[in-house]
């Protein structure tokens, strides 16, 4: 079974209306992507809230590293945002929507990774079809797939140079190939927002390479707004805006990446 995979379900074939009205917020809302008011969020079952006090901006086409030690935050920062988990505090704007009231129509326009994405060896599901729930997500569950979301599916496998994958269970492949069809899949959705979790842990060195160079690439020419969680830096410097830094659920950088490597180098 796989876990954590979030598509936009419906019963009606509307989410390419909703995606519309989405679509209609994005281009109506002054440049703040995501906006972040006061913010705490704890998982169920937890007393201490796992982010705290969250004051955050993502303006239109930024691409933003969230970096800090493990269990700061990070990842409850990207749930949060994507409306898998509910602020107990404070109000979360995505696309100029409340995500507490408009959590569906907001994922509808999110490309999502996540950083727990493990798949059991007898999974049915082919790596292309994992690729093709992007397209769903778009399209809606209940809408037949065209020749055209078939090719971006593949587009995107090309793109990541793992095409010849596509017939293969997604079970049976690597870590590795794994984590470049998730990646895949939250592309060939063509999202407004891209949301990445820890997305080149287990990636070759190659891959380490190749993979985020086409993530901004695709974030400049498709004019996304991305944020990644990462512990892997080395190419921080060449691509992104801003660097977020969380240290015990709170935000204790948001500076330039040099800034914010700094302070993350003093607080080893």
């Amino acid at each position: 079974m796989i876990k954590r995979i979030n598509i936009c379900f419906t019963s009606s074939g509307s989410t390419f209306n909703e995606a519309s009205k989405v679509k209609d917020a994005v281009t109506a809302q002054e440049s703040a992507i995501v906006r972040i008011e006061d913010v705490s969020t704890v998982y169920e079952g937890e007393r201490r809230p796992a982010i705290r006090d969250v004051n955050l901006t993502i303006e239109r086409n930024e691409l933003v590293y969230v970096l800090g030690p493990n269990a700061s935050g990070k990842t409850t920062l990207l749930e949060t945002i994507n409306g898998l988990l509910p602020a107990y505090r404070g109000r979360i704007f995505v696309f100029g929507l409340n995500v507490r009231n408009h959590g569906r129509r907001v994922r509808c326009e999110v490309g999502y990774v996540p950083q727990d994405f493990m798949v059991e060896p007898g999974e049915p599901y082919t790596a292309f079809d994992i690729v093709m729930m992007g397209r769903y997500g778009k399209i809606g569950v209940l809408q037949r797939p065209n020749e055209a979301d078939h090719e971006r599916a593949m587009e995107v496998m090309r793109l990541l140079e793992i095409e010849d994958l596509a017939p293969r269970p997604i079970g049976k492949l690597s870590g590795g190939q794994q984590q470049k069809v998730m990646i895949a899949r939250a592309l060939a959705k063509e999202p407004k927002l891209l949301l990445l979790d820890e997305p080149f842990s287990n990636l070759d060195p190659e891959s380490r390479e190749m993979v985020p160079r086409i993530i901004n690439q695709l974030h400049e020419e498709k004019g996304m707004t991305t944020l990644i969680v990462t512990h892997d830096i080395h190419n921080m410097m060449k691509t992104c805006h801003r660097g977020v830094v969380f240290r015990d659920g709170r935000v204790v950088v948001d500076e330039t990446p040099e800034k914010a490597l700094h302070k993350l180098e003093v607080m080893r």
